[in-house]
């Protein structure tokens, strides 16, 4: 099983998307693993915090606009901007709350397992999504009180947080000090374990979504085309933000688009409406198809013009998969 799980590296992007299909055709399989969904998020950040290179991670520290401009972007001006165009479009609040809440959390944590499976550089989303899971627990209270309806108080809402954050920091932090060695030879087995957490996550955030699309099909219609439209607006600012080579900017567009719903969605629990849950199921749609997308964009552009990623090392989708990020 684990000399499989590499196997799974290069075939991410179709997996991710896969998962989100079978749990809206079969809506048994997406319930069945709906009570994993806390398990999984804690393995994808756990995954995260495993793959770092503190070499990559200091070289990109050492670029302001990459350590400290992106992630006051992506956790601050996003959900901003996100809250600012709810209300110019007259969004029940309800909807715009969700909105607010998907756009200030830290991105995917998967985010720079997908990377790799572009053939992008790992270290930039690393790096940005680790410096904004350290910012979570005080701005996306913060951002929830002002855009207000939320049922759960700020503290709370940040001491949850911190404990799923800091829980999965803990252990990355006892593994790395004991099993170093294991880690670096098999770092490809962790990024197949996060790509594995991260199709059960996309199983588990189908669970009776197609019950409320036949129940409600407006209401599912506008839920999913302003989450496609925020991730794709979201992707599209991120590929303009920073100049750049076309894969270093699509690797930004990633960090911004593609959030870590599952953990504010988490840390409400029961505080989550119907209405918001509808909404932070839609979002999954939009991160789990795009890479599929990508991966057959980024194809393209290697048949026409063979590029180099943006740590200077020439990457395919089939590449190394022992590179560790």
């Amino acid at each position: 099983m684990r000399s499989n799980l590499p196997r799974l590296i290069p075939r991410g992007p179709t997996l991710l998307a896969l998962g989100v299909m079978l749990g809206l055709i079969f809506p048994t399989l997406a319930e069945l693993a709906r009570p994993l969904m806390p398990a999984a998020i804690f393995l994808i950040v756990l995954g995260t915090l495993l793959r770092i290179d503190m070499i990559a991670v200091v070289a990109v520290i050492r670029r302001p606009s990459l350590s400290v401009f992106l992630p006051c972007v992506a956790m601050i001006a996003c959900p901003i901007l996100a809250g600012i165009a709810a209300h110019l479009i007259g969004l029940a609040p309800e909807l715009a709350l969700a909105l607010v809440l998907a756009s200030s959390v830290p991105p995917s944590s998967g985010t720079a397992a997908v990377a790799r499976m572009l053939g992008l550089d790992g270290a930039v989303p690393l790096v940005v999504t680790l410096l904004s899971m350290a910012l979570a627990p005080l701005t996306i209270p913060l951002l929830a009180s002002w855009s207000g309806g939320l049922s759960v108080a700020p503290l709370d809402l940040a001491l949850r947080l911190a404990l799923l954050i800091g829980g999965a920091e803990g252990v990355a932090l006892i593994l790395r000090r004991h099993a170093a060695a294991a880690l670096a030879a098999h770092g490809a087995a962790v990024d197949g374990i996060t790509v594995a957490a991260l199709l059960v996550f996309a199983l588990a955030t189908m669970a009776g979504m197609r019950s409320q699309i036949e129940n409600d099909p407006q209401a599912a219609i506008i839920c999913l085309a302003l989450a496609f439209a925020c991730n794709l607006g979201m992707q599209l600012g991120g590929v303009l933000v920073l100049p750049g080579s076309l894969r270093e900017r699509l690797a930004v567009g990633l960090i911004l688009g593609n959030r870590n719903v599952g953990l504010v969605w988490s840390a409400l629990g029961t505080a989550a409406t119907p209405r918001m849950a509808l909404y932070f199921a839609a979002t999954q749609l939009p991160i789990y198809i795009m890479p599929r997308l990508l991966e057959a964009l980024l194809a393209r552009s290697r048949k026409d013009c063979p590029v180099t990623g943006i740590s200077g090392r020439a990457m395919s989708i089939e590449g190394n998969a022992d590179d560790t990020i």
